[in-house]
């Protein structure tokens, strides 16, 4: 029997002595981290009691992570008394951009009338004198404008200048503006970046914030007005109704685009897409409202022509000689294509060597030219082949 027992205290025994050896270990192991981290340091209650910090019963005051900048608050301890406990506050990129930016972003309304509010979108202030960036369409048809600030305060707002063919609109306020925007440099920008979009969805969520990344740039879109936008933004940052003319925003506080538009599906069958948000580069909305703040419109190139635009099913409807170009419909009198010798019924098909087709409209042919330039179009005239060289004139933006 003695055999057997012996062996059994002899494990009992070392089994014991290696839990009390591990207890024993990790209550120095803690002790030390206390002293070497300064967690073993006394808080002064308001009634002025030492109260050993292991004692607040759940509250901590780590140094490493306090905010100075906050403002104390409360908390009971056991004995009764008040002890300050200061909030940890996180900061990252993106909500450092965000405060920096968010002053600056604006509800712009589209006012009937009557006075009565028809619309809405975003802007973005970009100067100190009070003038901002929205889309075009956000005040398209508006008898009045009114900008909201970001404290909440309202405006009524002047429109300085406006272009169709960019979606760009620049507005002014006659008031101490809260903050200012800078515009960045699209050109530099590479797909995976972060972005960030400010503005106010439907109109009653002001200063929403979206993170998403630049997914393309260089984008084409058609707008089903006889020309395309081009060099758009796409990004994944979600873009609602009334984030129009809101800044998209790169990590350095920069703007890098002007939210105007988002896909939702291709128009055949029932796909529906998520993610497809686009927006106005920067380096475009730069050149458009310097021209839009110094003369009031975009200097850009006229033929003096009203047209429509062929495409192959109007072609094969009107059995047209081509599938690619544009009708001209009318001359206007006095106007370049006039006295270059153009004719109603005129087809053309060509400016220069630029063919006109799917991707090659019209208009961003034309938008190419500055005006006072020289262009040769390719014509059909009842089946014949025509050159005919205008110099073209200069038109505003409308």
């Amino acid at each position: 029997m003695s055999r057997i027992v012996t062996p059994t205290l002899l494990i009992l025994v070392v089994i014991l002595a290696a839990v009390v050896g591990g207890l024993t270990g990790g209550v120095l192991i803690y002790l030390y981290a206390q002293d070497t981290l300064g967690f073993n340091e006394n808080i002064v209650t308001s009634a002025g009691t030492v109260v050993p910090l292991a004692s607040t019963q759940g509250v901590t005051t780590p140094r490493f992570s306090q905010d100075p900048n906050l403002p104390p608050r409360s908390t009971d301890v056991a004995d009764g008394s008040v002890v300050e406990v200061r909030t940890i506050q996180i900061n990252t990129a993106v909500t450092d951009v965000v405060e920096r930016l968010s002053p600056a972003v604006v509800t712009v309304l589209n006012l009937s009338a009557a006075g009565t509010e028809q619309g809405s979108g975003s802007g973005v202030i970009i100067s100190p004198d009070g003038y901002l960036l929205t889309n075009n369409h956000v005040i398209h048809g508006a008898s009045a404008l009114k900008v909201i600030l970001a404290d909440g305060s309202s405006s009524p707002a002047q429109l300085v200048g406006r272009d169709t063919f960019a979606d760009i609109a620049v507005l002014r306020v006659d008031v101490a503006v809260p903050g200012v925007a800078e515009l960045g440099n699209s050109d530099v920008l590479r797909p995976g970046e972060t972005v960030i979009a400010i503005g106010s969805p439907l109109g009653d969520f002001k200063n929403t914030v979206t993170v998403g990344v630049v997914s393309a740039t260089g984008r084409i879109l058609d707008t089903d007005r006889g020309y395309q936008m081009e060099d758009l933004i796409q990004t994944d940052a979600a873009i609602n109704q009334g984030n129009s003319g809101g800044p998209l925003v790169n990590l350095a506080g920069q703007i890098i685009g002007l939210n105007t538009l988002v896909v939702r599906g291709s128009g055949f069958g029932s796909a529906v897409a998520e993610g497809l948000g686009f927006a106005v580069a920067s380096n475009t909305v730069r050149a458009v409202s310097q021209q839009l703040v110094e003369k009031g419109y975009v200097s850009r190139p006229y033929m003096g022509v009203q047209w429509e635009s062929i495409t192959p099913r109007i072609s094969w409807v009107y059995d047209l000689p081509v599938e690619w170009g544009i009708y001209v419909t009318r001359v206007r009198e006095g106007s370049a294509s006039e006295r270059a010798g153009m004719e109603p019924g005129d087809i053309i098909v060509a400016l220069d060597d630029v063919l006109l087709d799917e991707e090659h409209p019209f208009i961003n042919v034309l938008l190419a030219y500055e005006p006072g330039d020289v262009v040769v179009a390719s014509v059909l005239r009842e089946r014949l082949k025509l050159t005919i060289a205008i110099e073209l004139e200069e038109r505003p933006g409308s």
